[in-house]
């Protein structure tokens, strides 16, 4: 295995480097990300192809990783409630170490191969779930572990890395390499192997809720009314796709709580 991740850096003079010459280095490296992503789309699309009729009978989604790429699972299915209104079970992130791993390292959590699937256990996982392992190197105990067991139950697996052939690569049913080569600092997989991996996140997370008819045409039609932004943003969608006053929008969005409700009501108002 090319262990690519942790291949040294081409720029061996950073710590000379200006302020501007550092910004101009680190954007040149993140430009990188976005083809290395593209090339990926096949295992991609493979993987949400897998993923989805699990999902639309119910399924869950868990995302199981350490470190910065645990962080960035987290991160991923938190959004979904509030973005599509769905259950906060429906994506759930595990984090090596617990939800305490998220701010500060659990030392050795993430060496431990058992710990992944107490997790999920814990997280009541089943048939017709499915499992996606984060890890930048590939090389993630905790990772590995929690894959080959979920694989071994028969639930679908899938993976983010940025290195081919590695443990966790081999570990899943559908892989997913995007390879971004070594990071601007030697060995920071917080940065473009971070980007990349956050990308193909958004690529997984929104294309499910897409599929799953959490958005009308373009529009979030499901999301929670957390703030006074998001009420005025759903307000605003209803009186483009009815041509009601804004404050009318409101005031039905509000009682009915979210637009796909709005919508749905006056529907069945005209018929």
């Amino acid at each position: 295995m090319i262990n690519y991740t942790e291949e040294s850096s081409p720029y061996d003079n950073a710590s000379e480097m200006s302020v501007k010459e550092l910004l101009t280095a680190i954007n040149k490296e993140d430009a990188k990300v976005h083809e290395a992503v593209r090339q990926a789309i096949p295992q991609i699309e493979e993987l949400i192809e897998a993923i989805l009729p699990g999902m639309r009978s119910g399924g869950r989604l868990f995302y199981i990783g350490a470190g910065t790429s645990g962080r960035l699972g987290v991160l991923d299915a938190s959004e979904m409630p509030p973005t599509y209104g769905v259950s906060p079970q429906t994506i759930t992130g595990l984090i090596a170490g617990g939800d305490g791993a998220i701010r500060k390292a659990v030392e050795g959590a993430e060496d431990d191969t058992e710990l992944a699937w107490k997790d999920l256990i814990y997280n009541g996982i089943k048939q017709g779930d499915a499992v996606i392992g984060i890890a930048a190197s590939g090389t993630t105990p905790y990772v590995i572990g929690g894959l080959e067991r979920a694989r071994a139950e028969g639930i679908v697996t899938g993976s983010v890395t940025c290195n081919p052939g590695s443990p966790v690569t081999k570990a899943a049913e559908h892989p997913i390499v995007v390879i971004t080569g070594p990071e601007f600092i030697t060995g920071s997989t917080r940065m473009k192997a971070g980007t990349a991996q956050k990308m193909v996140l958004n690529m997984i997370s929104t294309s499910l809720m897409v599929q799953l008819g959490r958005v009308e045409g373009n529009r979030m039609v499901n999301m929670q009314l957390t703030n006074k932004k998001l009420v005025a943003r759903g307000a605003r969608m209803i009186t483009a796709q009815t041509g009601r006053a804004e404050e009318e929008s409101r005031e039905l969005l509000l009682r009915h709580g979210s637009v796909k409700n709005v919508l749905d009501y006056l529907k069945n108002e005209a018929q």
